[in-house]
Formats: C-alpha cells, sequence, structure tokens
C-alpha cells in the first residue's frame, strides 16, 4: 500500500509497513489511506470495524529495520536504478532469509535491479498501476533468476488481494507502458502533421474510439514530464526503434514546465477562467484518425504476442484493466479483421517510408494463413 508515496511497503502475516526517509512522506501516505478507507465504508464496500482493522494494521517508520520481520518488500523509489539497486541491497541485509523482494518499477531492467541481490531467485517484479486501490492489474515480472516458487508465491498472494496478475517477460515497459506508447506517439504525430488539431483528436477518441480519455487529455493527465520519461525510456532500452520515438512537441512543454493539470497548463490549458479550442466533430475524419492510432496498437500487441512478451489473453487484460481500453487490442482485431489492420499499416509505410510504420511478422503470416485470436 502506499507504493506511489511512499518508498517501501513490506508485509508480514499480521502487518503491513510503509517505509519512508521523509516524515511528510509517511504522513501524506497515511493520511491518503485514511481516505481510502473512509471512501469504501462510505460505499459500503468495507464496515467501518473492518476498516479500523485495516488502518491498524499498517505501520509507518522511517527505519528500515523495522522491516526485518517481512516476507515480501516491495520498494517504489524513483526510477533511478542505482537508487533501486542501493535500497535492495540494504534491505536483503534486514529481512529474514526467506523473504521475497520485489520491485514496482513501471521501466526499469528487472535484472538490473537483481543484480544487488545476492538471492537473485527471491526478487521479482510486481508492478502496479495508478491508482493502486482502484485499478485492477498487477504485472508480475519474472527477472532471469527468479524461481518458480517465487513467481507462484507472488501470484498467488496477488490473487487473495481481488487483483488481475498478468506475467510479462523483462523486457522495456512490460505490457501496457510497451503496447500503449502508440496511443501517444501516433496521436503526436498526427498533430504534428496538421492532419487534425488537439481537441480533435481527442473527440475522435472518445467519441469514435470508445477511449475514456483522449491521448492529450491522458498525457496532460498523467504528467507530460512522467509520460514523456517514460517514451523516453522505452526508445532508448529498444536501442532507438523509430516506432517508440519520442516527441518534440512534448519534450517543449516538458521543457517550458507545461506539465498539464499538476502545473496548470499542458496540452490544455486549466487555469481558472482559461477556455479551450472546440473540436471539429466530423465522423469521417475522426474514423480515419481512429483507425490509424488503432492499427498502431494492435500491431504492437500482436508484436508483443510474436516476441512471448505475454500470452494473448493476458495482453488483453492488461490493456483493459491496467489502462481501461474499451477492449482488448487482440479481440478488437479480429472484429475489425486483420487484415484490415494490415492494410493500414502497410498504406502508412508506404506514405512515409519509415520503419516506425512495419507490421509484426505475426500480424503479416496471421493474415497469409487466416488465423485470429483465441480461436
Amino acid at each position: 500500500m502506499g507504493a506511489g508515496i511512499a518508498q517501501v511497503a513490506a508485509m508480514n502475516s499480521h502487518d503491513v509497513f510503509v517505509y519512508d526517509i521523509i516524515p511528510d512522506a509517511l504522513a501524506t501516505a497515511k493520511e491518503n489511506h485514511g481516505k481510502i478507507l473512509n471512501r469504501l465504508v462510505q460505499k459500503g464496500k468495507i464496515s467501518s470495524e473492518d476498516a479500523a482493522a485495516v488502518e491498524e494494521r499498517i505501520k509507518y517508520s522511517s527505519d528500515l529495520n523495522a522491516l526485518e520481520d517481512c516476507g515480501l518488500v516491495i520498494e517504489a523509489v524513483v526510477e533511478d536504478l542505482r537508487t533501486k539497486c542501493e535500497l535492495i541491497a540494504i534491505v536483503e541485509g534486514i529481512v529474514p532469509h526467506e523473504s521475497l523482494l520485489a520491485t514496482n518499477t513501471s521501466s526499469l531492467s528487472i535484472a538490473s535491479i537483481a543484480s544487488a541481490c545476492r538471492r537473485p531467485d527471491k526478487f521479482i517484479g510486481i508492478h502496479f498501476f495508478n491508482p493502486v486501490p482502484i485499478m485492477p492489474l498487477v504485472e508480475i515480472v519474472p527477472g532471469i533468476n527468479s524461481s518458480k516458487n517465487t513467481i507462484d508465491s507472488v501470484k498467488k498472494l496477488i490473487g487473495s488481494w481481488d487483483k488481475s496478475a498478468v506475467i510479462a517477460k523483462d523486457t522495456p515497459g512490460f505490457i501496457v507502458n510497451r503496447i500503449a506508447r502508440p496511443f501517444y506517439g501516433e496521436a503526436l504525430r498526427i498533430y504534428e502533421e496538421g492532419i487534425a488539431d488537439i481537441p480533435t483528436i481527442d473527440w475522435s477518441m472518445r467519441k469514435i474510439g470508445g477511449f475514456r480519455m483522449g491521448p492529450f487529455e491522458l498525457m496532460d493527465f498523467i504528467g507530460n514530464d512522467v509520460n514523456f520519461a517514460v517514451t523516453k525510456t522505452v526508445f532508448k532500452a529498444f536501442f532507438n526503434d523509430p516506432r517508440y520515438k519520442p516527441s518534440f512537441t512534448q519534450q517543449r512543454l516538458v521543457e517550458a514546465g507545461m506539465l498539464g493539470r499538476k502545473s496548470g497548463r499542458g496540452f490544455y490549458d486549466y487555469r481558472e477562467g482559461a477556455t479551450n479550442p472546440s473540436p471539429t466533430e466530423n465522423e469521417a475524419d475522426g474514423e480515419i484518425i481512429v483507425n490509424r492510432i488503432l492499427a498502431m496498437l494492435i500491431n504492437e500487441a500482436v508484436d508483443s504476442v510474436f516476441w512471448n512478451i505475454a500470452s494473448p489473453e493476458d495482453i488483453d487484460t492488461a490493456m483493459t484493466k491496467g489502462v481501461n481500453y474499451p477492449q482488448g487490442l487482440l479481440m478488437w482485431g479480429n472484429e475489425l479483421g486483420l487484415s484490415t489492420v494490415l492494410d493500414t499499416i502497410l498504406d502508412l509505410r508506404e506514405t512515409y517510408f519509415e520503419d516506425r510504420y512495419r507490421p509484426s511478422p505475426l500480424l503479416v503470416q496471421m493474415v497469409n494463413e487466416n488465423w485470429k485470436f483465441f480461436d
């Protein structure tokens, strides 16, 4: 609990410990946990007695030695490899020999962090999605040395929390942050080309595509600094693959401090009294925008199957329960017709002559052999 605020969350059979070196962060974590529990009581999800019992079990400490009896420790420090490795090495020397250690990283290599461990077989990635109490998805990411017992134990534990666990290979972005890149990147590309403005692209993805938020609304909500950093990390980790190329438009916003909702301005203006332009609500143009972005998303999902990043079932579960997509991308590809998706990608490649628009080998094979997912 509190993974987005505190540096470490850990648990034994009786209590949950939240650790942070900064007292104010611990106070914020405690306050937020109280708000979450109160909200659950108000909604009738749990009784006030149960909420009090849960609150009693959560312990807050700025002393790492408080973790000495914990069976599972999940670090959630800043996305910096050196910082994570240093902390994990210290924690491993405190907890019992049989304890499991985990990282909540969204983009760093599990193998790299596990290299700091003397017992890498007991180390694994456990990636939650914000807001953690609401979003049901958890990506379990085994490292090269993670034991089967570690994987099975973590999956069983997460299932007991009423979360949906999916298994992902230790590759950049895992499932969600890899497959979702075109949702942002292709929308930015369409805007940069002058095909449509920002409100129109967002309207198209909401109204026609059925997404809860448009890509620019979502980038502002996440924070352009955070979204841009993930894109840069994935791009670099894939050895500058043009499919994941960051956008200069977003970079300039970050450089200007226009981070989105949290700074008052981003792709939209959130300041009091501000007005934003209205979209051009043309359904024919909107369908072109949606089909282009969706084809890139489906192609990325198919390619993740091709490279054994995760099973087709886990991929569709991840995209619906991790980022609230209207439906799984692979099932969506079935409905649109994989041949239609392939034609869109090939048309883009013929237009731009860029390796960014290359179809997955599996997509080509499935179209040629008339396969479908989940048949």
